[in-house]
């Protein structure tokens, strides 16, 4: 998603536009899709100059998540990974460079799912599929 102005953005979506959230925002929609960390994106940050802690940058990205910016990936590592591409896709893990790159929804089939454990619902199915260059 690229956005001309952040701080419109961000009000849309029912948020204050603070300096942080404004600077993040700028970062993450420039027009193309991005898999970050909160310590990536930190020395993202630290990089350009800009000062702002970690927990800030933490906070950001779980405020972004909420609604609905960011999309969380989970189960690659111990590290939380967030997507800008908030649409319905799979992803490849690299397990030697660490990086993902997006798989269109339409490139995988699911047939079947296993059923759900009593009083559960499936919310979404996510597919990772690890690759190296062994």
């Amino acid at each position: 998603m690229k956005i001309s102005h952040p701080a419109n953005l961000l009000r849309q979506r029912g948020m204050r536009p603070t300096r942080q959230r404004v600077a993040i925002a700028r970062l993450l929609f420039d027009g193309v899709d991005r898999h970050v960390t909160a310590e990536s994106l930190a020395e993202q940050i630290k990089d350009l100059g800009i000062k702002l802690s970690l927990a800030t940058v933490y906070n950001t990205l779980h405020q972004f998540t909420d609604v609905g910016l960011l999309k969380k990936v989970r189960g690659l590592s111990d590290a939380t990974w967030f997507d800008t591409n908030v649409n319905s896709h799979h992803h490849f893990f690299d397990t030697e460079s660490g990086a993902l790159t997006d798989i269109p929804a339409e490139a995988i089939t699911i047939s079947t799912l296993p059923k759900t454990p009593p009083g559960k619902v499936v919310e979404g199915v996510d597919v990772i599929v690890r690759v190296s260059g062994r």
